[in-house]
């Protein structure tokens, strides 16, 4: 089953703990990633830039709404996502936790609803 996992970050939480502490983070997280990948679970991944890169769109009544930043005010943004393939929950919730993020934020685990008739990647 496909899984998807939405990493949560606190942004001040790791200007806290440095830039060192940071990359120690990113290159755990890429080690995760190449052994995922030896196990044929990794599908896809990728981090996001800061929240001050995002732009949200709504649409109400009609019309367009485009604001700067975010939709949600909360500490935690969305950082980064993976897609991997896990035999079950409890085996996405294993690889969840070797996250570092997920020392220091949190990581979402949404199963995937496949939808037959879309592209193929």
């Amino acid at each position: 089953m496909k899984y998807m996992l939405l990493c949560y970050d606190d942004g001040r939480a790791w200007e806290q703990l440095g830039e060192v502490a940071l990359q120690q983070a990113l290159d755990e997280a890429v080690r995760l990633t190449h052994d995922l990948n030896a196990k044929g679970q990794y599908i896809l991944a990728a981090p996001l830039h800061a929240t001050s890169t995002a732009t949200s769109v709504r649409v109400r009544d009609g019309k367009r709404l485009v604001t700067d930043g975010p939709f949600a005010e909360t500490r935690e943004h969305l950082g980064g996502f993976y897609l991997i393939q896990a035999e079950n929950l409890d085996d996405a919730i294993g690889i969840a936790a070797r996250h570092p993020g997920a020392r220091q934020g949190t990581v979402e685990i949404r199963p995937v609803l496949e939808i037959p008739g879309l592209p193929d990647d």
